[in-house]
């Protein structure tokens, strides 16, 4: 039986504990676009027919275009990253991977619960895998060439939506690499469940052989396909996270907080007593994120247009 790992999210729990109603509150213990992208009509047979492959070939197709892939790398759709993080350790035999903290716990839950030994370096003896967060979750750190060292190198890339031109998406080129990359949070539909693995031809066959067949909805290859083409709007909502991130800021060191990192999508403070905080922002009606390993830090995501008033007034 796997153990629970600390995520952000838990609304439920928290209006259960502060009370209001679900509909008071702003969810800011995520890094989800507050502004998911625009929805069209969805075709009949996206809902009633399994997915053919002329559909999955066009979402392939667009995430290639989108993310520059280099032709001699694979891509595999998948129900999400999380999907994707689980099955990865199974692709190697059991060893030991290098995993720097602190950094998203899904993948070292992931590789422990397959047997394998966890590192922080990949210079450690032994080690055969490497898995990096880039942007880092949750202080934004962004990795560099240089330091991916082990004989496997996992980048997730959840977040690099946000800075194209950091991507390490032309690494990909080379054997024994993966990118990750996570649909859910730059477009704003994790509740869509897209993610994608891009890399190795042969370990990307083995993924999806792990994942199966018809692992990607109709609805979500129909709807992932049109974002990835939609590059306009991919710029402005880049420029617009931006601004909203110096603007949450600018609010949050005006009550005392300090900025230790984070990206666009979500920032990361030091302040005085985080459990202080949240307390105080719940009882505003806003949640935020708290780490089990740090006492002085807090992550915030950034509201929706229409919640930059609540939450200041709970700040």
């Amino acid at each position: 039986m796997s153990k629970h790992r600390d995520h952000g999210g838990g609304l439920d729990a928290a209006v259960a504990r502060y009370g209001g109603e679900k509909a008071d509150w702003i969810d800011l213990s995520t890094g989800i676009n507050p502004v998911s992208y625009p929805l069209s009509d969805i075709a009949i047979d996206a809902w009633a027919a399994l997915p053919d492959a002329a559909a999955q070939d066009g979402l392939v197709q667009a995430a290639r275009a989108f993310w520059k892939v280099p032709h001699e790398a694979a891509i595999l759709a998948a129900p999400g990253a999380s999907s994707l993080i689980a099955r990865l350790p199974a692709l190697w035999p059991k060893g030991r991977v290098a995993i720097q903290t602190p950094t998203y716990n899904e993948h070292a839950g992931a590789f422990e619960a397959h047997g394998w030994d966890i590192g922080a370096s990949p210079a450690d003896k032994g080690t055969t895998v490497q898995v990096a967060v880039h942007p880092n979750n949750p202080d934004g750190r962004m990795w560099q060439a240089g330091e991916f060292a082990a004989p496997v190198t996992v980048i997730d890339e959840s977040f690099c939506d946000i800075a194209p031109e950091a991507s390490h998406i032309a690494r990909t080129a080379q054997p024994n690499t993966i990118v990750l990359k996570s649909f859910g949070k730059f477009w704003g539909l994790a509740g869509l469940r897209l993610g994608f693995a891009i890399g190795d031809p042969d370990l990307i066959h083995r993924l999806s052989t792990l994942i199966g067949p018809w692992a990607v909805s109709g609805p979500a290859l129909a709807i992932g396909r049109e974002a990835l083409r939609d590059a306009a709007w991919a710029e402005a909502t880049r420029r617009r996270l931006a601004d909203d991130a110096a603007r949450l800021d600018g609010l949050a060191t005006a009550k005392g907080a300090s900025l230790v990192g984070g990206t666009p999508l979500f920032r990361l403070y030091e302040v005085d007593d985080a459990r202080a905080w949240q307390k105080r922002l719940a009882e505003g009606r806003v949640w935020s994120r708290i780490f089990p390993y740090s006492d002085r830090w807090i992550r915030l995501g950034l509201p929706a247009p229409d919640g930059w008033d609540q939450v200041e007034a709970a700040l």
